[in-house]
């Protein structure tokens, strides 16, 4: 789908979807009743999501190997993961930074002199439990490639493709002729595009159902009440913004624009459906667009969805002193340090958890003393929190692809221009350049 046209039918269908559910449920005879009548516009979004979620497991897995194939040596994938971690780590730490100074400053829970029942157990509906960086760690190496991959768990299917991509490229390396494997993962890889082009055509109408869904329930009355919340949380998605940009410039020069163009299309679609995976594909699209080699977008972007959250870190923060200071709780310098500390474990590898970054706060509140209660008060604002938090997302994840494809430094990203403009050039390109190696390796 051309990147303009998908852009346009997306901003139609945002401003559609509002104007239905605010109809809706402005007509709605009771909340069962609004609730009955979203129900409908659901399936259509569960659909989509059920059709990005089928293709996100073949397409990690058939890229990231191409990648490693076409890399070559190990020298390359240890460089480029050590700078896409110290980028994760700083890009995380300034996030929640920005979200505790603002909640600081202007103090959006105070006021609210909630009293805390110390005896009372909320039942909020989420799974909070397994958060620990012993369940972390154990949890990024899969038991079985087939359950990670139904799983949608994007950490172990990278996992497992970095072993094997890397085993794949020695075995191709030591054989002085290309693999037939390495030809199937570039054919699997092509056919998986084909596969995204074809689901991303009912993303407009998913964008309209998702939107009408949440605000045929929430009404726009919610965003009044939580006002003041809501408008410091984008403006603190705006700073991070502004300053993500700024360091991509600072790297990329003027093209950093021409990334911002690119990514409009995967933006809007993950603002308007609250998921980073509806916007992988066509994010990646953008950057192949932009010039990245496709074995470091394939490498560095799975890596960035499950540690490159910065929307949701800043969330995070932000959520945990409202609940604080809607309670008269208050925290001192040094609890708020070690709940940034706490959230940048607890955090990773959370992509795919449901309502990822409300489950985290959830499991994070009772080891500060702060009420469980607390949750409750932001469970109803948390769809539209969730839209920036995730477009946040996309943004720190392909400017820092970007950045860490130019510091990689082979030949500026000026020379990619049209690289991999189409998908399927792109894996003619990784399948010409592991020939080419080969063919010097057995001369």
């Amino acid at each position: 789908m051309n990147k303009k046209a998908l852009f346009k039918q997306i901003a139609i269908a945002i401003v559609l979807g509002i104007l239905v559910g605010w109809g809706l449920h402005h007509y709605s005879t009771s909340q069962e009743h609004a609730k009955e009548i979203a129900s409908y516009f659901d399936l259509v979004t569960d659909i989509f999501l059920r059709l990005i979620k089928m293709i996100i497991a073949p397409l990690i897995f058939a890229t990231v190997i191409s990648g490693l194939a076409a890399m070559g040596n190990t020298g390359s994938i240890k460089r480029i993961t050590f700078r896409a971690l110290a980028w994760f780590i700083s890009a995380s730490i300034i996030s929640l930074m920005i979200g505790m100074g603002l909640a600081n400053l202007f103090e959006p829970g105070k006021g609210l002199n909630l009293v805390a029942d110390s005896a009372q157990h909320v039942q909020t509906g989420l799974n909070t439990g397994g958060f620990s960086l012993k369940q972390f760690l154990t949890h990024l190496f899969p038991r079985s490639i087939v359950e990670a991959m139904a799983n949608n768990e994007i950490l172990q299917i990278l996992v497992f493709s970095l072993f094997f991509g890397t085993a794949l490229s020695w075995v191709a390396a030591h054989s002085g002729e290309e693999s037939s494997i390495v030809k199937f993962i570039n054919e699997l890889a092509k056919v998986m595009f084909r596969v995204t082009d074809y689901v991303m055509c009912l993303a407009p109408v998913a964008v309209f159902t998702a939107l009408a869904s949440a605000v045929t329930v929430q009404g726009m009355g919610l965003l009044a009440d939580y006002g003041k919340l809501i408008g410091l949380f984008y403006l603190g998605l705006l700073i991070l913004w502004t300053i993500l940009f700024a360091i991509g410039y600072y790297f990329l020069g003027k093209s950093v624009f021409r990334l911002a163009d690119l990514i409009r299309a995967p933006l809007m679609l993950a603002f308007a459906t609250s998921s980073s995976e509806s916007a992988y594909p066509k994010t990646m699209e953008a950057l192949d667009k932009f010039g990245v080699p496709r074995k470091i977008t394939s490498f560095v972007l799975p890596l960035g969805y499950s540690f490159n959250l910065d929307g949701s870190m800043m969330y995070q923060s932000f959520a945990i002193l409202f609940i604080a200071q809607a309670f008269n709780i208050e925290l001192s310098f040094t609890h708020q340090v070690l709940i940034l500390l706490t959230l940048m474990l607890t955090s990773k590898g959370t992509a795919g958890v449901a309502r990822a970054s409300v489950v985290v706060v959830a499991a994070t509140i009772p080891m500060f003393g702060l009420p469980e209660a607390g949750v409750l008060l932001i469970l109803g604002i948390d769809q539209f929190m969730d839209m920036g938090r995730t477009a946040t997302n996309v943004i720190g994840n392909s400017i820092s692809t970007a950045v860490i494809a130019t510091y990689e430094g082979k030949r500026p990203l000026s020379e990619h221009a049209n690289y991999a403009a189409d998908p399927v050039q792109a894996c003619h390109e990784n399948q010409e350049n592991t020939s080419s190696a080969l063919s010097q390796k057995s001369v």
